[in-house]
């Protein structure tokens, strides 16, 4: 999927995580593994200057929200590997309907909390955070049964939050820890406040990391590059304390775009931090 983003390219970016070997990996660890395969947007749809191919990216997360589900009821550890972050809006309602009280924890450099109201682009990938908490826009999950409740929601990482995005987030009840709390706090004690946010109602926590989080010196292959991100040694901590919390349920993993990357660098470097989020450690 790359219809909630301004670049085109990120639709590459699952591929570009399976070429850096994921699957393979993966039983090296000794996880067993399914890949499902892709899942691809219908050609055309309705659309709107507020809600760009809103009809494609709901059609499209439709079908990720009964694949993640079949996942969860099959006892499995759902990994959704994307494609731009409005992907999210398939993924988060289908573990929220599946575990009661999940909390999530959000990690990447931009709010993702506009609606068709509030956005100044019509860009869906600006509002996935938005819709998964139930705060819409509501074309965005039609099939949603079940939201995430805002205040057991924590965004991580956060510096280019636009101004009605920050009201919003403010009103919703949303946690937010910008680079400067990470810079105040550092990353351990932010995780530890996100994970405690997160999982308040006991009920586990999905995860979502958008990796332009991370400092475009380490990884360029994004469509929105904000200076100044996570080091990449703050984004594997990260997923490394959420792994050792045992509350993860379910990853997503999005915006690696292969056509703006150096090498390879940032799908290999997405591919490793999920393999941290299910277990892999140095010793």
């Amino acid at each position: 999927m790359d219809l909630g983003a301004l670049k085109r390219g990120v639709s590459m970016g699952p591929l570009a995580i399976r070429h850096a070997e994921l699957c393979e990996k993966l039983s090296g660890m000794g996880l067993s593994w399914r890949d499902k395969g892709d899942i691809i947007p219908a050609g055309s749809g309705a659309s709107l200057e507020q809600l760009k191919n809103y009809e494609q990216i709901a059609e499209a997360n439709g079908r990720l929200y009964a694949q993640v589900e079949e996942s969860l009821k099959k006892g499995a550890f759902p990994v959704v590997l994307g494609g731009d972050h409005s992907v999210s809006a398939g993924s988060v309602p289908a573990v929220a309907a599946a575990h009661k009280n999940a909390g999530l924890i959000w990690i990447d450099a931009h709010g993702d909390f506009n609606d068709d109201k509030s956005t100044n682009t019509g860009n869906m990938h600006g509002m996935p955070l938005s819709a998964v908490c139930g705060c819409g826009p509501d074309r965005m999950t039609p099939y949603a049964r079940s939201y995430i409740d805002p205040k057991r929601a924590a965004l991580v990482g956060a510096r280019d939050i636009e101004a009605a995005e920050s009201l919003r987030l403010k009103d919703a009840g949303v946690t937010v820890f910008t680079i400067h709390d990470i810079d105040r706090m550092g990353m351990s004690e932010v995780i530890r406040e996100a994970i405690k946010i997160a999982d308040a109602g006991g009920g586990g926590i999905h995860v979502s990391f958008d990796m332009d989080v991370v400092t475009p010196d380490a990884a360029p292959g994004v469509g929105t590059p904000v200076h100044s991100g996570l080091t990449v040694r703050e984004a594997f901590l990260a997923m490394e304390m959420l792994y050792q919390s045992g509350k993860a349920l379910a990853l997503d993993m999005v915006e690696v775009n292969p056509i703006l990357d150096e090498r390879g660098r940032t799908g290999m470097l997405a591919c490793e931090l999920i393999l941290s989020l299910l277990g892999k450690s140095v010793f």
